[in-house]
């Protein structure tokens, strides 16, 4: 699923380039492609005796048509249906047998299968990856069954939830689905499209978007290179590539003019306000200043929306603010507050206005903005401590950047942000004109 839970919430290689000895904080990596058009990135790590297969392909619900979104999350259940070699449900039983772990999620962007097993059955994490994009097994009896699995993961999730409709509304109701139909529908997608759906119509996007020349296959753990380069070679080398998918066209436009709206929720007890601010794409060069700003503003209890809204003023019982998602095209930056009893959705907006408006006049401290990059550099030296943060921070900065070594050089970015680069995103980006504003009312009340 997508980031929308918020408050429950060898044949040949081609161009092979490494880095040299691993540095303290860096990654070596190395990488090549196989005749068929799979990208292979390897790194080692030998901290512990487990290697990461992690799996993207270049597929979210950006490249979704209209009349049939879903496609891309439908597919997050469909890949563990079976394949050529693999019966039904016996990819979980293979790996957790073998005392690994594993996951898929679908993203706006892309899709993400990933497998953590012990080193010496890493040949068996690649054999399934392989097995289920050559050969997987997209027949109507699945697809009824999957399709069911999705409409009952949005009851769940989502229609069963307080302010989760208001939240996806906003999300994705912030662009003009005329102009960029690719990031104005959600992730989990219209059940009347699936509904409308044929096998054959999910068999053709199967084939069109899950081939080697749309993925990016990284290894990351302990394990010998030339062992790993053959058994990828093997298992992948023989899959044939595809033509290419058709490029994602979307046209946003910022400052549209203010949009306030007012929802009912029956779910929700309590009255809320959620602001959905557009900003540009994350590989954008306000990117590390709107990051930074995240979590001033809506990271823990010191932050600014917490201390004011919900300890000074009592207005809120909780607050939240930051990036929604990352994507290659136009992002969203969104403030949301819950009031606390006996306070109005209009009286707790004023509130999340003024503090907000108070980024941009007034801009944040020295100390607010070294807070923020510090829990910025930690986060990042944590995550280089375990395979498959390594494995997915590699793979953002090859889909996101344009560029493997950005996951050694992308901090200094954030470390160079100051305090009047804060100030400046909150003026150009956090402003009336430019936001959705949804006014939430619990219970149908007016």
């Amino acid at each position: 699923m997508s980031k929308t839970a918020l408050f429950l919430v060898c044949l040949s290689l081609a161009a092979a380039v490494s880095l040299p000895a691993q540095e303290p904080g860096k990654v070596a990596y190395e990488t090549y492609q196989l005749p068929n058009g799979l990208t292979v990135v390897l790194a080692e790590h030998h901290t512990a005796q487990v290697v990461a297969v992690n799996l993207w392909y270049d597929v979210g619900s950006r490249n979704e048509q209209r009349g049939r979104s879903g496609f891309a999350h439908l597919f997050e259940h469909l890949m563990f249906q079976g394949s050529a070699h693999v019966a039904k449900g016996e990819f979980f039983q293979l790996i957790e047998r073998a005392g690994g772990s594993l996951n898929g999620q679908t993203e706006d962007d892309i899709t993400r299968y990933f497998e953590v097993v012990p080193s010496n059955r890493v040949n068996l994490a690649l054999w399934l990856e392989a097995d289920r994009m050559q050969s997987l097994a997209v027949t109507d009896a699945n697809f009824e069954n999957q399709r069911a699995a999705v409409k009952e993961e949005r009851r769940l999730r989502i229609d069963n939830q307080p302010y989760q409709a208001a939240l996806l509304d906003g999300l994705y109701g912030v662009y003009d689905s005329t102009n960029c139909f690719p990031y104005a529908h959600s992730t989990i997608g219209s059940m009347e499209d699936l509904d409308s759906a044929s096998t054959a119509d999910v068999q053709a996007f199967f084939h069109l978007y899950y081939a080697p020349n749309n993925a990016r296959l990284t290894v990351v753990g302990d394990f010998k290179p030339a062992e790993i380069k053959a058994l990828i070679a093997q298992y992948f080398g023989g899959i044939p590539r595809v033509d290419a998918p058709p490029p994602v066209v979307c046209t946003a436009k910022f400052n549209p003019g203010a949009d306030v709206r007012r929802v009912t929720d029956k779910l929700a007890n309590l009255p809320a306000t959620l602001q959905f601010y557009r900003i540009p794409a994350h590989d954008h060069a306000d990117t590390p200043a709107l990051a930074l700003l995240e979590i001033i503003l809506g990271q823990g209890e010191s932050s600014r929306l917490n201390v004011k809204l919900a300890r000074e003023a009592q207005a809120a019982v909780s607050t939240q603010a930051g990036v929604f998602g990352t994507r290659r095209g136009p992002g969203v930056f969104a403030t949301i507050a819950v009031a606390n009893q006996g306070i109005s959705a209009d009286s707790l907006n004023t509130l999340l206005n003024a503090e907000v408006a108070r980024i941009g006049s007034e801009g944040v401290t020295d100390a607010e903005l070294t807070k923020a990059k510090n829990v910025l550099t930690a986060s990042v030296i944590s995550d280089r401590q375990r395979a498959l943060d390594i494995a997915e921070a590699l793979q953002h900065a090859a889909t996101f950047h344009g560029s493997l070594e950005a996951i050694n050089t992308d901090l200094t970015r954030y470390l160079a942000v100051t305090v009047d680069d804060i100030k400046r995103v909150a003026q150009a980006y956090l402003r009336p004109d430019n936001a959705l504003i949804l006014l939430v009312s619990p219970g149908g009340a007016s």
